[in-house]
């Protein structure tokens, strides 16, 4: 996990965006302990209220939960529910604004097609 103050994007949702990224890649399977508040603001030098806020949005998105006096950790169906919101947050962001875009330009599906596979490095 990288933390930018010099991105427009507040450190909290650079600290959930890390740990969500981690439990998609594995780092932290479902059930496992996530890093704790302290460890997080030591290692990446924050304030530990700032790191808590990225945290407790993972609570309330019922991606990992507290165990009082123990720590954080994933919940189970937290990958599914990552990947189920990461991939509408790709069509919203990046989709729906391609195909806006080559409407503008008259791009045929196909034209956008071969532009991906050109981008993927693969011409079928």
């Amino acid at each position: 996990m990288n933390i930018n103050a010099d991105i427009d994007k507040p450190i909290f949702q650079q600290i959930r965006e890390g740990i969500e990224d981690a439990i998609i890649l594995g780092a932290f399977p479902e059930g496992s302990q996530i890093p704790s508040i302290t460890e997080i603001s030591v290692n990446y030098k924050i304030n530990p209220a700032t790191a808590l806020k990225g945290v407790n949005l993972l609570v309330e998105e019922n991606i990992v939960y507290k165990k009082r006096g123990v720590g954080m950790f994933v919940c189970d169906g937290a990958v599914d529910r990552l990947m189920e919101n990461r991939r509408k947050e790709f069509y919203d962001k990046y989709v729906s604004s391609l195909i806006s875009e080559a409407k503008k330009l008259k791009l045929s599906e196909q034209d956008i097609k071969q532009m991906i596979e050109r981008g993927f490095g693969s011409e079928y």
